[in-house]
C-alpha cells in the first residue's frame, strides 16, 4: 500500500463502503445508521468492490451501520482480497463469536476495529468494556488479523476516565489502541474540556511506536484545543466513502458531496474532487482522511514529513532511540537523493510485475 501510494497519486488509497445501513445498536451520538434498512444485495456489493479494484483502491473498509449484519460479509471480504486490496471492517463487536472470527480468518480479513465508548453501558452507548470484554478475549485467542480498539472522548461521554481504562485493557490483550474524538453531524469537533484533554494526553503517552495513530495524527492535538489544521483534504480522490445507495461522498459526515454513482466514477472525478478545497477541513476529526493526506505529504515532501514525525516522537520521549527501519527511511528520504530514486524505481518495478 505504501509503495503504491508513493509511486502514484491517481488512485484511491482508502475507500469506506457501506454494505448495510442498519445497526443493532442506537448510540445517541451516531448519525451513520438506521433501524430498518435491508442489506445491499450481494451481487451489487461485488460489482462495487470490483469497481473499486478497477480504480486501484489499496484499502477497502466495510463500515455501516453494522457491517456484520450483512449475511455475506465473508464473501465481500474475500472479493476485496482477490482485487488486491487490504480488507478491513469497522464493527461494534456485538456479533463476534469464535466461529465468526475463524470465518474472518478464512476470508482473509487484514484488520478489524472496534470502538468502545465506556466501561459500563449507559443511555448514550452500549458499546462498553463490560459487555465486550469477552469478545476481545476471543479476538486475542483466535484472530489472525490485526485488531485495534478505539476509545472515545467527547462531550457526550459521561466518564472520560473510561477511555484510559479501555486503552490499557487493549494493550493487555496485545491489541493496538487509539483514541477517537466525537464530532458533530458535519465531522467538526467540540473542543475537549480540561479533564477530557488530560485523559487524552495519558492515552497518547501509552504509545511507543513512531507511525502510530497518535503520533501520525498530530492533527488531533490541534483540534482538541479548538485550533485549526492547515492541510489539504484529499476526499473524493485518495479517500472515498460509498454509501448503501452506491454513491461516492467525501466522507461519512459530508454525504451528498459529490454524490456521484460509483459505477460512473472515473479518473477525472478522482482528480477533480480530490483537488477541491473543503471548507470543513480546518476542524475535521475524520482520521482516515487525515491519514491518507499524510501519505501524500510523504510522497510530495518526504524530507519535511519524516523529519517532523521523528522530531515529534523525540519531543515526547527524549530517550527514544530511532529503530533500524526508521534509520533506513531517514537515509532514503533525509540524506540520500540517489537512494530515493532507487527506492522509487524498485517500487514501480514490483508494481508492474504484480500487474502483469
Amino acid at each position: 500500500m505504501f509503495a503504491r501510494a508513493m509511486a502514484s497519486a491517481s488512485h484511491p488509497v482508502t475507500a469506506q463502503i457501506v454494505p448495510i445501513r442498519r445497526c443493532n445498536l442506537a448510540c445517541t451520538y451516531c448519525n451513520e445508521y438506521d433501524k430498518e434498512s435491508a442489506p445491499v444485495a450481494t451481487g451489487e456489493m461485488l460489482r462495487r468492490i470490483d469497481k473499486l479494484g478497477e480504480l486501484g483502491t489499496s484499502i477497502i473498509t466495510f463500515s455501516g451501520g453494522e457491517p456484520t449484519l450483512h449475511p455475506d460479509l465473508d464473501v465481500l471480504i474475500r472479493r476485496a482480497r482477490t482485487r488486491g486490496a487490504i480488507a478491513t471492517i469497522i464493527t461494534n463487536g456485538y456479533l463476534l463469536t469464535p466461529e465468526r472470527i475463524r470465518r474472518f480468518n478464512a476470508a482473509g480479513l487484514d484488520y478489524l476495529q472496534i470502538s468502545i465508548d465506556n466501561v459500563e453501558p449507559d443511555e448514550v452507548s452500549k458499546k462498553s468494556l463490560k459487555v465486550l470484554d469477552r469478545k476481545l478475549e476471543w479476538l486475542a485467542e483466535h484472530a489472525e488479523f490485526e485488531v485495534t480498539i478505539n476509545s472515545v472522548l467527547g462531550s457526550e461521554i459521561r466518564r472520560p476516565e473510561d477511555a484510559y481504562e479501555i486503552a490499557t485493557r487493549s494493550r493487555q490483550l496485545g491489541f493496538h489502541s487509539t483514541v477517537g474524538l466525537l464530532h458533530d453531524g458535519s465531522g467538526q469537533l467540540k473542543p475537549l474540556d480540561r479533564l477530557q484533554f488530560s485523559v487524552y494526553d495519558r492515552i497518547f503517552g501509552l504509545e511507543s511506536g513512531l507511525f502510530s495513530f497518535a503520533h501520525l495524527d498530530a492533527f488531533q492535538r490541534n483540534i482538541t484545543r479548538a485550533q485549526p489544521n492547515r492541510w489539504h483534504c484529499p476526499a473524493g480522490g485518495r479517500f472515498l466513502y460509498i454509501c448503501e445507495d452506491g454513491l461516492v461522498h467525501y466522507c461519512s459526515q459530508q454525504r451528498g458531496h459529490p454524490g456521484i454513482p460509483l459505477e460512473r466514477y472515473g479518473v477525472e472525478d478522482l482528480a477533480r474532487e480530490g483537488a477541491k478545497t473543503k471548507g470543513c477541513a480546518p476542524f475535521c476529526t475524520i482520521s482516515c482522511a487525515h491519514q491518507t493526506a499524510m501519505l501524500d505529504d510523504f510522497r510530495t515532501k518526504p524530507r519535511e514529513t519524516l523529519a517532523g514525525i521523528v522530531a515529534r516522537r523525540k519531543q515526547r520521549d527524549p530517550n527514544w532511540r530511532t529503530p533500524a527501519a526508521v534509520r533506513a527511511l531517514e537515509w532514503m528520504f533525509l540524506r540520500d537523493s540517489r537512494a530515493r530514486r532507487v527506492f522509487g524505481a524498485m517500487a514501480l518495478k514490483v508494481l508492474r510485475a504484480k500487474r502483469s
